[in-house]
Order: structure tokens, then C-alpha cells, then sequence
């Protein structure tokens, strides 16, 4: 435990992250959704009016910097709490001392950095300081609050959401390191903007990761009488890939998707792995691969293989809480899956014809007994009357037509015979002749 300062100048010999640290909300890079003018937390933070919250996101955003940032602003105590080093004994001290202060008319912040770290017990013990006021307490946690919060804890605190940054923020930040005299301002660094958009690519939103390579880049750079040459082949080392061969906006990467995508809609499993292979060893996000490959589990291959958007969404959710390198082989695993299983694109027509007749033709009121009637008012207005259940039949149907009347003969699920889809096209064909 330690009273946190204000973020000043720093030894050269600190981490450029750590000297670079912003010190206002105007140096602050990203999660304008929170920080813009005129947002709930910035305002907060200007007025000094903050209350006990909760700072949830991804390391390298920002969660310590803006705690510094409102320890710098705050007309009170700021204390910074680590969960990785304290105990019982530690929050009872500080909690003490909190108290005292309370009684003299000071309040006190405290910050938790990666509170999730605290057991059950250990977040216990805040709790009757938070609720009569000894203490505002912010807490930092790359996991789930949800999960990892106890919830009479949580409910007591107002949690904000902090977003990877953008590849453009990294950029900002990364050039503000090449200028700025607490970074490599007075070195002369010569680097391209090629290689900048490589180091942001590869920090996938985290810019203590940027700002790490970008110094790991520096220091194994060419030295001259110019200054410092920044190279791709030692880029690349640091990099560990070939992202300066990869634009992620531009022509290759569409391509790239665009052969993954038809690799494995052409049940071509070699083909679509080494695709998938080749965007990852340029760089690009895993996230953004296992997004797509969601996608095509419901517009390719849809109901021929449910499960496999099941696959999907749980390889998305291994590239979340693995990232790279580990995540690739959940990729695989998921990419293969698709290729091999059996395609239909009959879910992906029915929603573009049923989009088409939503867009020009007239919105159709909803039926009255297809209507809930919670009030009486509703009920004596007929809403829900002619309601048929379906539980109440032999069958589990009814005759109760759910279109509206103009689109009664519209139909846009087509089912294949691929797969699984065969079977439920079977039984649909059975529940539209009985309804006849």
C-alpha cells in the first residue's frame, strides 16, 4: 500500500510505458464512449463528484493511468491497493485509517488494482466502509464483475466498461512517444509509418504492448550519426510476425478472408487452415477471424449442422481468454469443423428475402391474437382473443395463422436435404400439410 502521486517526469532508465504515463484526460488515449466531453465519468472526474466504481477491461487501456488521473484531481486521500500484495491485515489498516480521516471531514479514494484477485472475505471487509462513506473505492479488473465482484460489493459501485483501443489510438500514442521528450524525442528515431501501423496491429489494443515494442524496436535499432534506424528485419523479430507484409484495411486482407471463407465453404479443409495461417501470421486479430467464422457457421452451413455454431462461438470465446499464440490451434479446430461440415445457405436466404419484403412492404400491424394483454384496457380491446396454445393439443399445433394476412402465403425457409437439414425439412413439410 502506498500513497499514490502525480505521474511526473521519470528516469530515462524507467519503461518508456511507465514514462509516458498520461497525467490528464487530455493526454488520455481512447474510450471516448466514457472520457468524451460531456460523458458521465469525465464529468465526474472534473467535478470531483466521483462515488465507489468499478474499472473493467483488457490489460493496456488504461485502468491505472485513470486512476492517477482522478488521484490528481481529487480533493481527497488517494491511496493505491494492490490485490496481488495485500491481505486482511492490509485492508483492516487502510480501512482504519480511512475512518479516521472520515472523521475529520477527509475523504478517502482507494484504488484496487485487479480486485478480482480478492477473495470473498478479503471483499467483504470493504464493504461497511463503502456503504457509510469511509471510503470511495475504485477497483481495476480484466475479468468479469459480474463473476468476480461480490454483488453486494457491486451493487454499491457503478461499473465502467473500458474498450481495447483502437488501432488509431495506438497510433497517437506511439507517435506521442517518438516526439515527446519524456520518449525518444531527443533520439532521432527514424521509423516508418508502415512500421508504426505494424507495432499497432500487433499491440491488438493494448498500449503498454505498443509502447513495449516500440522501445524493444528502438533499442535493437541501427545507431548512426543521424540518429536511430528502426529496420523491418529487427521490427519483425520483436514482432515475431510478418505484419509489415499485412495491411489489415487494405486489399490483402479482404483477400484473405475472402479465400478462408471460400476454402471452407468449398469443404476444402487444408486449404482453409493454411488461409486462416497466413492472416494470423500477419497479424491479424484473432477475434476478428473467429467473428467471421461465427458468421459462416449460420450462413453456410446453418441448419445442416447446428452444433457448429455452437463450435464457433466457443472457439471466439478461447481466442478471448487465451489470445496468441495459444488461441491458433482453437482456429483450426474450428475452421476445420466448418469445412468439413455439410453446407446450406437456406437460413442465410430466408433472411435476405424476408429483409427485402421488410423494407418495401407495409408494416403490417401485429394480429390481436398474437397481442398480450397484461392490462384490461387490452383485454377490452380484444388484444390476445382467438389465441390458440399450442401446448393444449395432441399435435402441439395449431391453425392459428401467425403472418399477417397480405403475407399469408409467403414462405422463405426453404430447407435443404444436406445434413440435419434434410430431417427438419421433412417435419416442416408434415406441419404445413396438417395445417392445410
Amino acid at each position: 500500500m502506498e500513497q499514490m502521486t502525480l505521474f511526473d517526469d521519470r528516469e530515462q532508465t524507467a519503461p518508456l510505458a511507465s514514462r509516458l504515463r498520461p497525467a490528464t484526460l487530455e493526454e488520455f488515449a481512447g474510450q471516448a464512449h466514457l472520457l468524451g466531453k460531456g460523458r458521465m465519468l469525465r464529468q465526474l472526474i472534473e467535478r470531483d463528484q466521483i462515488s465507489s466504481m468499478i474499472f473493467w477491461g483488457p490489460p493496456g487501456v488504461g485502468k491505472t493511468t485513470l486512476a492517477g488521473i482522478i488521484a490528481s484531481r481529487t480533493n481527497a486521500d488517494f491511496i493505491n491497493f494492490s490485490a496481488v500484495t495485500s491481505g486482511i491485515k492490509e485492508i483492516k489498516e487502510v480501512m482504519n485509517q480511512a475512518e479516521k480521516s472520515r472523521r475529520m471531514g477527509i475523504r478517502t479514494v482507494l484504488f484496487v488494482d485487479e480486485i478480482h484477485r480478492f477473495n470473498k472475505a478479503q471483499q467483504d471487509a470493504f464493504l461497511p466502509f463503502v456503504e457509510k462513506g469511509s471510503i470511495v473505492l475504485i477497483g481495476a479488473t480484466t475479468e468479469n464483475p459480474s463473476f468476480e465482484v461480490n454483488a453486494a460489493l457491486l451493487s454499491r459501485c457503478r461499473v465502467f466498461v473500458l474498450k481495447a483501443l483502437e488501432e488509431a489510438d495506438i497510433k497517437k500514442v506511439l507517435n506521442h512517444a517518438l516526439k515527446s521528450p519524456k520518449g525518444f524525442g531527443p533520439q532521432n528515431v527514424q521509423i516508418t509509418e508502415r512500421q508504426v501501423e505494424a507495432i499497432a496491429a500487433f499491440a491488438n489494443g493494448d498500449a503498454r504492448t505498443a509502447l513495449n515494442t516500440l522501445e524493444m524496436a528502438v533499442t535493437n535499432g541501427e545507431i548512426s550519426a543521424e540518429g536511430i534506424l528502426v529496420t523491418d528485419a529487427g521490427l519483425e523479430q520483436c514482432i515475431s510476425k510478418k505484419s509489415l507484409l499485412y495491411d489489415k484495411n487494405g486489399e490483402e486482407h479482404y483477400n484473405l478472408i475472402s479465400a478462408l471463407h471460400k476454402s471452407m465453404r468449398n469443404s476444402d479443409p487444408d486449404a482453409a487452415i493454411y488461409w486462416m495461417c497466413r492472416m494470423l501470421e500477419g497479424g491479424e486479430n484473432p477475434l476478428y477471424i473467429a467473428r467471421r467464422l461465427i458468421r459462416f457457421a449460420s450462413e453456410d452451413v446453418g441448419m445442416a449442422d447446428s452444433h457448429a455454431l455452437s463450435v464457433a462461438v466457443a472457439a471466439y470465446q478461447a481466442c478471448h481468454f487465451l489470445g496468441m499464440p495459444e488461441c491458433d490451434v482453437h482456429l483450426t479446430h474450428a475452421v476445420t469443423y466448418l469445412a468439413m461440415a455439410p453446407k446450406s445457405n437456406a437460413l442465410y436466404m430466408a433472411c435476405e428475402a424476408c429483409k427485402e419484403d421488410v423494407k418495401k412492404l407495409v408494416a403490417e400491424p401485429v394480429p390481436l391474437w398474437l397481442r398480450n394483454a397484461p392490462t384490461k384496457l387490452m383485454k377490452d380491446l380484444e388484444y390476445g382473443k382467438g389465441y390458440e396454445y399450442a401446448h393444449d393439443t395432441e399435435e402441439k399445433l395449431t391453425h392459428m395463422m401467425c403472418m399477417p394476412k397480405s403475407l399469408s402465403q409467403r414462405e422463405y425457409y426453404h430447407p435443404t436435404v444436406q445434413g440435419e437439414e434434410k430431417e427438419i425439412g421433412e417435419r416442416l413439410k408434415r406441419i404445413k400439410e396438417w395445417k392445410k
